[in-house]
């Protein structure tokens, strides 16, 4: 006799899933401010409510460095995206200068539909506009859905030669660095 009790048939599983969800959910820290300051391409300052500023890099992303091509218009880009904006930054770590390295997520300042009042991610639109390379190096701390949204983001931007890759060759930042020793 059944009494209206639905029976699970893996005892515990809910119990499992709830475990597993409460431990995902616990490793990614969420940071909800203002963006204050954008230093170059892929690193901002974010004021959060009780007026403490955070350093943040954008994590899966490598813009230009301010003094290659492309860095200035890298930083230009994001600063439209995302100064003087609400942001939340899901992140995981910090870098080795104790700065935040997370994804950025804002609402578009044209918004003309619902569709566009959901968070975008400043990371990823910072590489489909051809203003970043996706940084393959940490792709192993990614989400699988951000490093296929990232690969084929930087993918459709070479194809379409935007941002810096209208340059026939363009030099990855991290090469950029090794030669002038930064």
């Amino acid at each position: 006799m059944n009494c209206g009790y639905r029976t699970s048939p893996l005892p515990g599983a809910h119990f499992v899933l709830a475990l597993l969800l409460a431990g995902t959910a616990a490793s990614a820290a969420e940071l909800n401010g203002r963006v204050v300051g954008v230093s170059d391409g892929n690193s901002i300052t974010v004021i959060d409510t009780g007026k403490k500023q955070h350093k943040i890099t954008l994590a899966g992303i490598d813009a230009p460095e301010l003094k290659q091509a492309y860095g200035a218009q890298a930083k230009k880009n994001l600063a439209d995206l995302v100064f003087n904006h609400p942001v939340t930054v899901v992140w995981e770590k910090r870098d080795r200068n104790k700065r935040i390295l997370g994804k950025v997520m804002f609402t578009p300042s044209l918004c003309a539909s619902p569709a566009c009042l959901e968070k975008t991610d400043a990371n990823y639109q910072q590489i489909a506009a051809g203003m970043a390379w996706h940084d393959t190096q940490y792709e192993p701390e990614q989400s699988r859905e951000d490093r296929e949204r990232y690969a084929a983001a930087e993918k459709q931007a070479r194809a379409a030669k935007r941002g810096l890759w209208a340059d026939a060759a363009p030099v990855p930042p991290w090469e950029w660095r090794r030669k002038k020793g930064n």
